[in-house]
C-alpha cells in the first residue's frame, strides 16, 4: 500500500530525515518512536505533502506522492488526514463547525466563504462526534473543551475527510495519562473498525507496544528499528533513544498505574 524509499529531507545544512525506507503492505496501526528531533514529525509532514522532500520517493497504491502540486496535492491530503499535537482547531468556533472543516477540500470557494454545509455533512459530523463520545459538546466552542476532548474533535475532523490514512503527530504529547489512553483507544478503534491505516508519532514505549501492530524507531533522522511490539526490547529502546544502562521505561510511561508506582517510589525515596 505505502512504499517509502530512500527518503531524505534537508533544511539548509541540517538533515532531518536521511535515507528512510520502509514498506507497509496492508492496513495496520504503526507507531513511530524516538527522541525529540529524531525526524518523526518531518517524516509525517513529508507523507502528507506538507513538506517537499529533498530526495527519495513515496508511493501509495502505485501513485507517486512526492512532487504532487495543486489539485493533485490537495486530493492526496484529503486521502491522508493529519492530526496535530496542538489540535489546530478554531478556538472560538463551535465543535461541529470545526469537524465540518474536514470537508473543505471538496467544497466550493463560495460555500466555504459563507460557511454553508449540506444537512448530510452536518448529520455525519454529529455521528462521528457521537462515535468518539463527545456529541454533547457539538454546540460548544472548541476553546471550552478539555485537551482530550479537543483532540477527539481533531480526530473527528480527520474522519470527515474519509481518509485512507490517518497521520497523528504526537497526538497525546500534551495530554494527561487518562486522556492519552482515551485518544489512543479511539485511534485503535478507527483502525480496527474502519480498516484505515494509522501512523502515529509517539514518545512512549508502552503506548507503542499496547496499541500498535508495528513500531518504527528513529534516531538522528534514520530508521534504527523496524519490528513488532514484542521485538521492542529494552535493549532496542536504549539504541533508539541513545540511552545508557540506566534507561528506565517508567520515565516514558503513559500508563496510570506505572506513573502512580513511580510517584510513590519517588515520594518514599526522598521523604
Amino acid at each position: 500500500m505505502l512504499d517509502v524509499q530512500m527518503l531524505t529531507k534537508r533544511f539548509g545544512d541540517k538533515t532531518a530525515v536521511e535515507n528512510v525506507s520502509f514498506n507497509i503492505d496492508r492496513s495496520m496501526m504503526i507507531g513511530v518512536i524516538g527522541r525529540s528531533g529524531a525526524g518523526k514529525s518531518t517524516l509525517l509532514r513529508a507523507l502528507n505533502c506538507l513538506s517537499d522532500v529533498t530526495s527519495g520517493s513515496i508511493t501509495f497504491e502505485g501513485q507517486e506522492i512526492t512532487g504532487l502540486k495543486g489539485a493533485a496535492r490537495r486530493n492526496w491530503q484529503s486521502r491522508c488526514a493529519m492530526i496535530f499535537q496542538q489540535f489546530n482547531l478554531v478556538p472560538r468556533m463551535d465543535v461541529v463547525s470545526n469537524v465540518l472543516h474536514g470537508t473543505l477540500n471538496r467544497r466550493s470557494t463560495l460555500a466555504t466563504m459563507f460557511n454553508l454545509y449540506p444537512d448530510s455533512d452536518i448529520h455525519k459530523a454529529i455521528e462521528i462526534l457521537d462515535r468518539l463520545g463527545i456529541a454533547e459538546q457539538a454546540e460548544k466552542r472548541a476553546e471550552a473543551l478539555s485537551g482530550g476532548q479537543q483532540q477527539r474533535v481533531a480526530i473527528a475532523r480527520a474522519l470527515m475527510q474519509d481518509p485512507q490514512i490517518i497521520l497523528a503527530d504526537e497526538p497525546i504529547a500534551s495530554l494527561d495519562p487518562m486522556n492519552a489512553q482515551i485518544v489512543m483507544q479511539a485511534l485503535r478503534r478507527i483502525h480496527e473498525e474502519d480498516g484505515r491505516m494509522v501512523i502515529a508519532n509517539l514518545h512512549t514505549l508502552d503506548t507503542a507496544r499496547r496499541y500498535c501492530d508495528r513500531v518504527i524507531g528513529m534516531r538522528d533522522g534514520r530508521v534504527v528499528f523496524d519490528g513488532t511490539p514484542e521485538q521492542l526490547t529494552t535493549g532496542a529502546a536504549r539504541d533508539i533513544y541513545g540511552a545508557g544502562a540506566d534507561f528506565s521505561e517508567a520515565a516514558t510511561s503513559t500508563e496510570i498505574e506505572t506513573l502512580d508506582r513511580s510517584q510513590t517510589y519517588a515520594a518514599e525515596t526522598y521523604a
